[in-house]
């Protein structure tokens, strides 16, 4: 195990004593500095499991501190845009640009639903680099992330500490599930968006 595995895994533990806040610091700096690939999703079941009348609490403390972390780095890369597009290449800027901008609430929104090890971090930083509005981005977010940990503490109420194990064999196709549903919302949206846009003109 490397280093830096074995420093992760012992800032895990040190803030898994702390309940909620110790859960908010983690979702924090997974979003953010560190990464704490599916620790926070696992800590939430536990401790819902534990306090099933503080899993309302349990998840906003995951949410705002997944948010906060994120937004931390959607904030520093939106300062420091002329240095991102000086390194980024006119293709890959050309890309994401034409997807991001074009699609910065479903992307964003997309991005929050996707299971470890997915790098949500590179959705920040592009959000940020490409100007996207700082109020779609949180709120995008706010609801991914809401309804992730909400489905999670849900879980952990519901199914006890089998959820964790559940959860561990089963996160990838049950975020691929929800994200299927979102999207396929998003584009039933869009298309009844155009279907319906009224003539130029009237």
């Amino acid at each position: 195990m490397s280093h830096f595995r074995i420093f992760i895994t012992a800032l895990s533990h040190f803030f898994s004593h702390y309940g909620g806040w110790g859960l908010f610091a983690i979702s924090f700096l997974d979003s953010s500095f560190l990464a704490f690939p599916v620790i926070n999703d696992l800590l939430l079941i536990k401790l819902a499991s534990a306090h099933p009348h503080k899993v309302t609490l349990y998840i906003l403390q995951c949410t705002s501190g997944s948010v906060m972390g994120a937004y931390t780095i959607y904030f520093i890369t939106h300062k420091g845009r002329n240095l991102f597009a000086r390194r980024a290449s006119p293709g890959e800027k050309t890309f994401i640009r034409h997807w991001i901008e074009r699609n910065d609430f479903l992307s964003i929104l997309v991005a929050s639903l996707l299971p470890p090890p997915t790098p949500f971090k590179v959705f920040a930083i592009m959000a940020g680099a490409l100007q996207i509005d700082g109020g779609r981005f949180a709120t995008a977010l706010i609801v991914g992330r809401g309804l992730r940990f909400a489905f999670e503490g849900w879980l952990g109420v519901y199914y006890g500490l089998a959820a964790q194990r559940y959860l561990r064999r089963n996160i990838d196709w049950l975020s691929l599930v929800i994200i299927a549903v979102v999207v396929g919302c998003g584009l039933i949206h869009w298309y009844l968006k155009r279907r319906f846009r009224p003539p130029y003109g009237n």
